[in-house]
């Protein structure tokens, strides 16, 4: 099993949003970056488990645990002309961004705050807390993964 961290805008799609969906599962689409992009195609698998993270709001952090319950396939948003996703480069016939279904599974005891995530230790080798690393979709170790969990409290 792998392990991720995704993120979100809360204001866009939030853990809340995803618990309320039916059957609790959503596609997670709009991603257009390569790199994550490739993350989302070759190495995302069914049943690996997710952070679910809240970015660019009052207090970033972790909220939530979901996991992946649909391997990749080609984003259809890069191929609606009304979609604020809409790539003219990708076709049907040629993907150039793809997705994959996340399912809920819980929300965090607590908001674990990036702040408080920078401060140990254990994690400096985390993607999430590298300077410059800007990207929505991130591998988490088996061991950050399960420190993680004991921040929980």
């Amino acid at each position: 099993m792998n392990y991720w961290l995704m993120k979100s805008e809360p204001n866009a799609f939030s853990i809340d949003d995803l618990q309320q969906m039916p059957e609790q599962t959503e596609h997670w689409d709009g991603v257009r970056n390569y790199q994550a992009r490739n993350m989302l195609r070759d190495q995302m698998k069914l049943g690996d488990q997710v952070f679910f993270y809240h970015s660019n709001c009052e207090t970033p952090g972790i909220v939530g645990i979901m996991e992946v319950a649909r391997e990749g396939y080609p984003d259809h948003t890069a191929c609606d002309p009304r979609s604020k996703y809409f790539d003219p480069k990708s076709s049907p016939d040629a993907p150039r961004w793809f997705m994959v279904d996340v399912k809920y599974i819980r929300h965090t005891r607590r908001l674990i705050p990036l702040a408080e995530l920078k401060e140990q230790d254990a994690l400096e080798n985390m993607p999430l807390l590298r300077k410059g690393n800007r990207l929505s979709i991130m591998p988490v170790s088996a061991p950050e993964w399960a420190y993680i969990l004991r921040l929980e409290g």
